[in-house]
């Protein structure tokens, strides 16, 4: 089998009132969550909110944090991803860790350059066509595991 070049990417899917939040990438043309490739030197979780500033202006609080304590030679405890996979995107792999985002300053939200546009999805607004497949499923089962 031949060895496919594979990137470690995030993506967040950020929620407000029962809604997730999509983006309409420019280069793509596709409606996806919030991402990006990780940076050498950098957690997944700093590439996580560095990626969702630098293309939607808002912080976020990433959930699903670990509560263990910080002892011995441990420095932080980062988030758990609520879904992980590897997909292509034509000439290479990505592994992405995706997270579920509770969005802090919704109100501030815009958009950066690789964006068309943005939107805030129902579950029911999921079912439009120009949702992908996997980015439906993804959201449905993120929706399903918000808890307010």
């Amino acid at each position: 089998m031949e060895n496919t070049k594979t990137d470690l990417v995030v993506a967040g899917y950020i929620m407000h009132q029962n809604k997730v939040l999509l983006i309409h990438h420019k280069k793509l043309d596709l409606w996806l969550g919030v991402g990006g490739h990780i940076d050498e030197n950098e957690t997944p979780d700093q590439a996580l909110l560095r990626e969702i500033k630098e293309e939607i202006g808002i912080d976020v609080e990433i959930l699903n944090q670990s509560n263990m304590p910080l002892v011995g030679k441990i420095k932080s405890n980062l988030a758990t991803p609520f879904y992980v996979n590897v997909h292509s995107v034509g000439d290479h792999d990505h592994c992405c860790f995706f997270y579920i985002c509770k969005a802090i300053n919704p109100e501030q939200l815009q958009r950066n350059k690789e964006l068309k546009n943005f939107d805030w999805f129902t579950k029911d607004d999921l079912n439009k066509e120009l949702v992908p497949a996997d980015v439906k499923n993804q959201c449905l089962k993120a929706l399903e595991l918000i808890h307010y």
